[in-house]
């Protein structure tokens, strides 16, 4: 992997992080980004990357705020300035990195949102199935649903991630490790049926490595897909604000934890690496249970 990186301390480093510390393409171009922005904050005064210090970083971060980032947006920006400057720190670049000074910004992870189930079946079912693009449609929100998914790993599927006769999937999240999620049987049969005769409308006679293709016959993007799903929820009588990139993720693990699933089960198929992350649905099912409580109980 090249970088397309024109800085070339920038595109070192991430370099390093993909080849060395097998982080994804999707977190290296976010990193990218943010330390373009940062080297092109810093430029306007006259300073380089190397001679940056503590102020430039904080001013930088301010002048984010002030364009109404939120507060997570520029914390994962300051996360890869300091993965930046902790590099040059162990190349023996930096004596000392700017970021020793710059606390850490302190936000609550504020519990996820999610659709009921009926949302989710009126969105999964909304595809006309009677064309190939939406068997097609029906399909990714099957696997979606079924799965738990990233958006971003749905569309990195290829075909031989899929074992429809043993009913799993592998995938690659994040720093690339592979995980097997269990396929349900909607989600199989509607994938056998996109493979079966559908996908045949996008490849055109050629050939493609990935399951999920555009009308165009290439590999389905993150962007793509969000045009779809947006589509779909108008097609579904869901309001459009309600639909976000992890909205069927988080409905997965809201809904089989509610259902009774064990959560480090639950942590297991959405890749999380600490359980804490997991931990947050519990938060959503518990609040449901109190406000059923409430609502249902005579002394509630």
């Amino acid at each position: 992997m090249r970088s397309t990186e024109k800085n070339p301390l920038i595109r070192e480093y991430l370099e390093y992080i993909v080849v060395e510390r097998g982080l994804s393409l999707n977190t290296s171009d976010s990193y990218s980004r943010d330390l373009r922005g940062f080297f092109n904050h810093i430029k306007k005064s006259g300073i380089g990357l190397i001679d940056a210090g503590p102020s430039d970083i904080t001013g930088y971060l301010k002048e984010l705020r002030a364009e109404g980032r939120s507060v997570r947006s520029y914390t994962r920006t300051l996360i890869a300035i300091r993965g930046f400057y902790k590099y040059l720190l162990r190349k023996g670049a930096l004596q000392e990195s700017p970021c020793a000074l710059v606390d850490m910004p302190r936000f609550s992870s504020g519990i996820p949102e999610f659709l009921s189930i009926n949302e989710v079946t009126r969105l999964v079912t909304a595809p006309d199935t009677t064309s190939p693009r939406g068997v097609r449609d029906r399909a990714m929100m099957e696997t979606l649903y079924a799965t738990g998914l990233r958006v971003s790993e749905l569309v990195s599927l290829k075909l031989d991630n899929v074992n429809l006769q043993r009913g799993f999937l592998v995938t690659f999240g994040k720093g690339s490790k592979e995980r097997l999620v269990p396929l349900g049987e909607a989600a199989m049969a509607w994938i056998g049926r996109y493979i079966e005769g559908s996908m045949a409308a996008f490849i055109k006679g050629r050939t493609s490595k990935y399951l999920f293709l555009t009308n165009r016959g290439s590999r389905m993007t993150r962007q793509n897909f969000w045009i779809i799903i947006k589509r779909l929820a108008l097609v579904a009588g869901i309001d459009r604000k309600k639909i976000k990139p992890h909205i069927i993720r988080h409905s997965f693990a809201t809904h089989l934890l509610e259902g009774g699933a064990d959560l480090r089960h639950v942590q297991a198929m959405l890749g999380h690496a600490d359980i804490s992350s997991t931990q947050v649905y519990t938060h959503v099912t518990t609040d449901r249970l109190k406000k059923l409580h409430k609502k249902g109980h005579p002394r509630g």
